[in-house]
């Protein structure tokens, strides 16, 4: 029989060893559910923009023709200056056109005699038919002289203002206010005209251009019309009266250009050969700062787009099958939602369809920590976006000096 003080240590050893078969083996410790920054998103309405590509042109453009034919004499203007409607440009010599009108004024004081004439004795004769001196026949004989001096003198007025005209189209002036063009044709040259008033051969001496305003010619394919006339028979557009719809410039250099302009014209049919309606706007240039045929960026101000959701731009996802977002669903998982965002307003990406109102977009943290990043299923813990917390561009936190 042991003694107790041999029984002591034998129930100590036994229980130990019933300890250690009582704990079960424990796997490595689970890694909670990675962090991100959601924001929760609501329909709003925000302004329908457009960006296209347009070409500038010059509100009113008249070319300087030569409306008589004769030696051009001199260039008045300064080649590039700006002119006022009716500034002398150019002289042609006005010499025989001079003497048209001298001969023209000949043939009418001779009318005007021949006619005189014939009146005195018409005169004559009327007053003479009620004694019986005068026969009946010889009166209409003179009132018919007296008629055709009359219209003698009708036609001979009639040259008298053609000469005069002719001798003023030999000084060329301005037909509106604008720049003026380069000279097409020295002193010295002999120009001429085809056809008189009509333009038709006539020489062309220069252009003169008007650059306040200035028209914006741009297009826009029909298909994207009918896609918002569409959207605005549903309600989901709310399309701007021409005359409210506005447009901002972009110049070639990218940078904004101040004076904000308006449309103007829109075409009725659709372009055969490219598929697009012509569209016109009108850009306010009083600084003569633009100059026609320089291509800008147009960002046009088409109306109101309802029913959309504005989303951070980092927050967006692209792939082979298109844009999509990730969300956080009522399990605290991730979901992705594919979604149509073709345009932007600011930072911010606009949504037009995918989303659903209070839905929770996860904008940061979709790396997750991991090399695959937040997946869809994958349980994750969302917290607020700020979007002043998010690290600037090229800031690197400063390493601080280890304590020896």
């Amino acid at each position: 029989m042991k003694s107790p003080s041999l029984r002591a240590p034998a129930l100590c050893l036994g229980l130990l060893a019933l300890t250690a078969c009582g704990k079960k083996e424990q796997g490595p410790p689970q890694m909670p559910p990675p962090q991100v920054s959601v924001v929760t998103v609501q329909p709003s309405s925000v302004p329908l923009t457009k960006d296209l590509v347009g070409r500038l042109s010059a509100f009113r453009s008249a070319d300087v023709l030569a409306r008589v034919s004769g030696l051009l004499l001199k260039r008045v203007y300064t080649e590039g200056s700006d002119v006022k409607q009716g500034q002398l440009m150019f002289q042609i010599d006005p010499a025989p056109y001079q003497a048209t009108l001298d001969s023209a004024l000949g043939n009418l004081a001779s009318a005007k005699a021949t006619y005189t004439n014939a009146h005195v004795v018409a005169e004559r004769d009327r007053s003479l038919i009620p004694m019986g001196y005068v026969s009946r026949a010889q009166l209409d004989s003179d009132e018919a002289a007296e008629r055709s001096a009359s219209a003698g003198v009708q036609q001979a007025q009639a040259s008298v203002q053609n000469a005069r005209i002719n001798l003023g189209y030999t000084k060329v002036t301005a037909p509106i206010d604008g720049r003026s063009g380069e000279q097409q044709v020295t002193e010295g040259a002999i120009v001429g005209n085809g056809t008189a008033d009509a333009g038709a051969n006539s020489t062309l001496l220069t252009t003169v251009q008007q650059l306040d305003p200035l028209y914006v010619n741009f297009t826009m394919s029909s298909a994207e019309l009918t896609a918002l006339q569409r959207a605005e028979s549903a309600g989901k557009v709310a399309l701007s009266t021409p005359d409210k719809t506005t447009m901002q410039v972009s110049l070639p250099d990218g940078s904004r250009y101040n004076q904000p302009g308006t449309l103007d014209f829109s075409a009725a049919v659709v372009n055969a050969t490219t598929g697009a309606v012509n569209l016109r706007g009108v850009l306010p240039n009083p600084q003569h700062q633009l100059l026609p045929g320089t291509y800008v960026t147009l960002s046009i101000d088409l109306g109101q787009q309802h029913g959309v959701f504005l989303v951070p731009q980092q927050a967006l996802q692209r792939d082979v099958a298109g844009a999509y977002l990730l969300v956080v669903d009522k399990d605290g998982k991730a979901q992705r939602k594919s979604v149509v965002a073709d345009n932007n307003q600011g930072n911010q990406w606009i949504v037009t369809s995918g989303l659903s109102a209070g839905d929770q977009v996860i904008v940061s943290g979709l790396q997750g920590g991991s090399p695959m990043g937040i997946q869809p299923g994958m349980p994750v813990q969302p917290t607020p976006w700020q979007a002043d917390s998010a690290p600037q561009a090229g800031h690197q936190p400063q390493p601080t000096a280890a304590k020896s």
